[in-house]
């Protein structure tokens, strides 16, 4: 089962060199700093474009099946995660499949 997690704040940060956006969530009680690419935005969540205010958008769209899928690979790893487009596609055809990379952090 998947740990319960939350935002730890609604902030987010856009890095356009490495094409991700990142976010805090708490996980018992500790800020793990976690991540979703880009391309996961525009696959998944509708993000017409690469521009930081479209991918924006696309994860205030998505932000519940982010934390979801955030929940499952943190439960995996106990650290911080960055989701890319695979973890829902997997997750669309076999939800125990996620296999999020770990962030280290």
């Amino acid at each position: 089962m998947a740990p319960a997690l939350r935002y730890a704040s609604e902030d987010l940060m856009f890095d356009g060199s490495s094409m991700r956006v990142w976010f805090v969530v708490e996980h018992d009680g500790e800020p793990l700093t976690c991540a979703i690419t880009a391309e996961a935005l525009e696959d998944h969540f509708g993000a017409p474009s690469l521009l930081e205010a479209s991918l924006r958008e696309a994860f205030e769209r998505g932000r519940p099946a982010i934390l979801e899928a955030c929940a499952d690979a943190i439960g995996e790893s106990n650290a911080g995660v960055v989701l890319h487009s695979g973890v829902f596609r997997a997750a669309a055809l076999h939800p125990s499949r996620r296999k999020p990379h770990s962030t280290g952090k």
